[in-house]
């Protein structure tokens, strides 16, 4: 169980490191918050994963594909904190 604890932690980090590597803007984050828009984005690209696929753990809880979606979980809450971020500064 702790094992696969740590592997989350790497994952949730590195899906965020890629999502602000894809993204690239002026994000002056934390290394803590990076971790935290991948995990993040893991439960986005979970949930959007589910309701497009209704795929269950029958294949294991760790899967390729759900590091994609990862990935492309956390590019959507890169850009919604950027879109928050851009409106409080509007104001």
């Amino acid at each position: 169980m702790i094992g696969f604890i740590i592997f989350l932690i790497v994952i949730g980090f590195v899906a965020g490191f890629l999502a602000r590597l894809i993204l690239p803007g002026p994000d002056p984050m934390s290394v803590a918050q990076t971790w935290l828009l991948g995990v993040v984005g893991s439960f986005i690209g979970g949930f959007l994963g589910y309701l497009l696929f209704r795929a269950d753990d029958e294949e294991g809880w760790v899967q390729p594909g759900g590091f994609i979606g990862s990935v492309l979980g956390a590019i959507i809450a890169l850009v919604v904190y950027r879109l928050a971020k851009g409106r409080r500064l509007a104001r």
